[in-house]
């Protein structure tokens, strides 16, 4: 089995790396780590959680330890703030027994700080394309001497309309540098960008986008106007350390975000319309602790590290079968067991099926003994009408009820079976293995405040 010591790193980057305890490469970093440190531009195809970062980080860090000082030389471009701060942290630990200096820019701070850190000299930066801009427009910021260029996750900088910017940051950058690129996915978009930005790269690519074996799935389905209600009652059933909960818009997150709050819950949302420092506020939270529950898009939780967390929740389906992957694979982390739960209406069932193509295999759906699915969406509104006084489940192993042999759904009497099958036809296939036993038994629910 091979080990770090394979890539013959200065040994100030080797008591960086045993700093931090790896030992295994994992296979991004066998694949790529070789090509760039011969120079080679390179082009990966890598989900979050399989170690790009140190991909790149590591053999950057091993070029600059020669030449010149206190110049820009490497200059990583990343769609969002948190990735920004997540890189430069992989920087700094696995740079920690270097000399060399990196530093993050973004916007929602204050401009001038960064001005002055630039001026004492840096070696690495890392930024948003936003803000980068902003800094070369008032000069200054010098990235003439940038000998390595990275791109990361480049399809969700296209998502984010960001391509303008990075080609207007590219003309102004050395032809004679290294370019890397590494996307989930590739749009062609990004191969034309590629194209561009890149000479004679070589492709790695992990193979088939697939999640961690470690996630258990689950679908949830309910009309639209049943999502918030369903929702709650799943977590009031489900034993949880952490909850990472998925929607479309930030709007929805921190109008779901108030009202889990309202519930009892410590939850907080974490989207695109909070200040720098309530963001940092809302992850700094949600990572000591102090919320359980963190509702997020999908372009703001770009470059969230947290491995404890439990759970994801997805209460909007995800546009694409590789988002669905991407968002699970916060969970499931490290060895650890997790649960990703999606809540699915008619409207969905080809997404479900293009996540089932991806993961290869079935989800099995649930629907919950004592969640009253009949009630009504209140006129003009699109919300639910008031539910009655909750029904204590006395028989625990059977809070949920679950398909039969048959592959039909066991619903509730009071619930139109027929209507229901109608509506889910969708969900008949076979029978699968049942969810986790903390899910089986009603766990204790979550902590309230």
């Amino acid at each position: 089995m091979k080990n770090f010591q394979t890539f013959n790193f200065n040994s100030n980057i080797v008591a960086g790396i045993k700093s931090v305890g790896y030992v295994t490469p994992t296979p991004i970093q066998l694949q790529a780590i070789p090509l760039i440190l011969e120079g080679t531009d390179v082009m990966g195809l890598a989900q979050t959680g399989t170690g790009k970062t140190a991909a790149f980080v590591l053999p950057i860090l091993h070029r600059l330890m020669q030449g010149e000082r206190g110049k820009i030389r490497a200059l990583v471009i990343v769609p969002t703030r948190e990735l920004a701060e997540q890189v430069l942290q992989d920087f700094k630990t696995l740079g920690s027994k270097t000399s060399l200096r990196s530093i993050s820019i973004y916007g929602g701070v204050s401009i001038t700080q960064q001005i002055n850190r630039l001026r004492s000299g840096v070696e690495i930066v890392v930024a948003c394309p936003g803000r980068l801009l902003d800094h070369m427009k008032q000069r200054t910021i010098e990235l003439s001497r940038v000998e390595v260029l990275v791109l990361d996750e480049a399809d969700h900088m296209f998502d984010m309309g960001f391509l303008p910017d990075i080609r207007k940051i590219i003309k102004c950058l050395s032809h004679k540098r290294q370019t890397l690129l590494f996307s989930a996915t590739m749009p062609d978009e990004i191969r034309k960008l590629a194209q561009e930005a890149l000479t004679k790269p070589v492709t790695v690519q992990l193979g088939k986008t697939a999640p961690a074996s470690t996630v258990k799935h689950a679908l949830y389905p309910v009309k639209q106007h049943l999502k918030i209600p369903l929702l709650l009652k799943i977590l009031q059933h489900t034993d949880t350390q952490s909850v990472l909960i998925f929607t479309r818009t930030k709007y929805r997150a921190k109008s779901l975000g108030d009202r889990l709050i309202r519930a009892g819950y410590k939850a907080t949302s974490f989207q695109g319309n909070l200040s720098q420092p309530q963001r940092q506020a809302a992850l700094g939270g949600f990572r000591n602790g102090a919320y359980q529950i963190l509702v997020a898009t999908d372009i703001a939780a770009r470059g969230i590290d947290i491995s404890q967390i439990s759970h994801v929740i997805n209460y909007d389906i995800p546009d694409t079968p590789e988002a669905y992957v991407h968002r699970i694979g916060r969970t499931g982390r490290a060895a650890r067991t997790g649960d990703a739960f999606t809540l699915v209406t008619e409207d969905d069932k080809a997404m479900v099926r293009g996540i089932e193509n991806i993961l290869g295999s079935r989800i099995e759906r649930y629907t919950l003994e004592d969640f009253d699915y009949s009630m009504p969406a209140l006129k003009n509104t699109g919300t639910h009408a008031a539910p009655t006084q909750k029904k204590i489940v006395r028989n625990k192993m059977d809070w949920h009820q679950k398909s039969d042999t048959r592959g039909k759904t066991d619903l509730k009497k009071d619930m139109s079976t027929s209507t229901m099958k109608k509506q889910y036809s969708f969900i008949k296939t076979k029978t699968t293995r049942p969810l986790s036993a903390n899910i089986k038994t009603a766990p204790r629910p979550l902590k309230h405040k």
